[in-house]
């Protein structure tokens, strides 16, 4: 009857169908064996790389979502190291460098997210060919560095490089007409020499950001500024004996390092 509710007493209810709670506890029962095979094979797989998670660094460091064989965004290795940071699954991360360096502001961003991952869990890292400049700037960071004897590493330094061919335009007949808003507007343009003014100026900001940046790695390392801020690169071999490295060894020799301290924190 519309508008109206039927109530049914308590005890003419049906009990539930045997048959229907048999085929609950058999899917119940096939989807704990589905996903014990999966972790079964996830550990099978991994073997000895089981609770470690290898972030790659690998190119010139850039800001940005930039992952193309040549460069490597800051936004691509934070999100790999903040992921393997908030994974359970993972005990400890290895952090596979192997670059020339790159921007100042790419290698700040990569370390604020290192710094997070840190805060969870053991960060090493495993420098292949070379790990110089910005990206020892990022190295210094890690709970330890493992290099190999020939690994190509420091490079400490700040390096501002201006083009000149105005004398080659001038001799093609090339003119350039500029219009600017301030004196340095156009700093840096191939058609001119920078002016003693610029020059000084240019050579300020350079002081600025290696002051920045060798402080910071002297901070985060026991070594000793004069070791390093001739901007040299240094060979894996050497940079143990002055603490710009921890250890020679491979990236499984990393992976090994990384699980021994995850289990020592424990």
């Amino acid at each position: 009857m519309d508008g109206t509710y039927t109530l049914v007493p308590s005890g003419s209810q049906k009990p539930p169908s045997s048959s229907g709670l048999k085929w609950f506890l058999i899917l119940v029962f096939g989807l704990l064996v589905v996903t014990g095979s999966m972790i079964a094979a996830y550990y099978f797989t991994h073997g000895d790389q089981m609770g470690v998670t290898v972030v790659r660094m690998e190119g010139t460091m850039v800001t940005g979502e930039v992952s193309d064989g040549e460069n490597i965004g800051s936004e691509v290795v934070g999100k790999e190291l903040r992921q393997a940071a908030d994974d359970p699954m993972v005990e400890a991360i290895v952090l596979r460098v192997n670059s020339p360096g790159g921007t100042p502001a790419a290698a700040q961003e990569i370390i604020g997210d290192l710094e997070y991952a840190k805060t969870k869990k053991p960060v090493v890292v495993s420098m292949g060919d070379m790990a110089t400049s910005a990206a020892y700037y990022v190295s210094a960071h890690a709970d330890r560095i493992y290099a190999n004897p020939d690994t190509f590493t420091s490079g400490v330094g700040v390096i501002w490089k201006f083009s000149d061919i105005s004398r080659w335009m001038d001799k093609e007949g090339y003119n350039l007409s500029v219009v600017k808003s301030g004196a340095k507007k156009d700093m840096g343009s191939t058609a001119r020499p920078l002016s003693s003014d610029e020059e000084a100026y240019a050579q300020k900001i350079v002081d600025e950001s290696f002051n920045t940046f060798i402080s910071d790695v002297t901070s985060q390392r026991v070594i000793s500024r004069s070791d390093i801020d001739d901007g040299r690169v240094i060979r894996g071999a050497d940079a143990v004996k002055i603490n710009v490295v921890d250890e020679l060894g491979n990236l499984n020799d990393a992976i090994n390092g990384a699980k021994r301290m995850a289990q020592s924190r424990g």
